[in-house]
């Protein structure tokens, strides 16, 4: 699939499984991705008036969790799908921090802010949904200041047998009919093993951190591998 070919049917696929994002993403992983995201937030230890831009934010858990974290510093929220932004703005109101977050339609591969603004830039759960992780990785590098981090939380590739086959069927072809039984979505959860078949494993990824101008790289694998944490610092 090609680079534009991939940016619009990701697109589309969003848009459409917007109203059911967040009950899917409690089914497809047992409603871990919260604590791996409090994980998350406890290594990253943002501090009262930091600034941070999280990329592909979606329906704004992880951006609501960045903004209660800083306070007052200038949180920013990002995605290119308009319908998943108006879910993600209703939490925002909801929780009283309509002044806090900007919420911004926009592309995650040129992101409309100068170099060195932010102290952390995040991306939970979209970095394989990306049509070039390598430039969204050095998108990410650009808008954070020298000593700024880099976090991404994303599903992974277990090497473990016999986990890795039970996982891998359970994600090929259990998952895409829980989605029809669920949410009447088959053909749109079934991008979800596609994408995860190109993406890189947990080693190469902080290859790809490295190579997009990051140091002091770090990862952390969760439930045997289904998931990972990445974090890499601006020089």
């Amino acid at each position: 699939m090609s680079v534009r070919n991939k940016e619009k049917h990701v697109h589309s696929v969003f848009e459409t499984i917007a109203p059911n994002y967040d009950l899917m993403n409690d089914v497809i992983s047992f409603r871990r991705h919260k604590a791996w995201r409090e994980y998350t937030m406890r290594r990253m230890d943002v501090k009262p008036g930091q600034s941070a831009i999280d990329l592909c934010c979606g329906t704004c858990d992880w951006t609501i969790a960045l903004a209660k974290a800083s306070g007052t510093g200038e949180i920013v929220g990002l995605d290119f799908s308009r319908n998943m932004l108006e879910i993600g703005r209703a939490k925002v109101e909801k929780e009283g921090l309509g002044g806090s977050i900007e919420l911004v339609q926009g592309n995650a591969m040129a992101l409309p802010f100068e170099d060195n603004r932010f102290d952390f830039a995040t991306i939970g759960f979209g970095l394989r949904n990306v049509p070039d992780l390598d430039v969204v990785l050095r998108e990410m590098a650009r808008v954070v200041k020298p000593g700024g981090k880099v976090v991404c939380l994303e599903t992974s590739k277990p090497t473990a047998e016999p986990f890795r086959t039970v996982y891998y069927l359970y994600f090929e072809h259990i998952l895409p009919r829980l989605a029809k039984w669920f949410v009447k979505r088959y053909e749109q959860y079934k991008w979800l093993p596609e994408s995860l078949a190109a993406f890189p494993g947990r080693e190469e990824l902080e290859e790809r951190f490295r190579q997009a101008g990051m140091t002091d790289v770090k990862s952390r694998a969760f439930f045997m591998g289904v998931a990972a944490l990445h974090i890499g610092t601006k020089v």
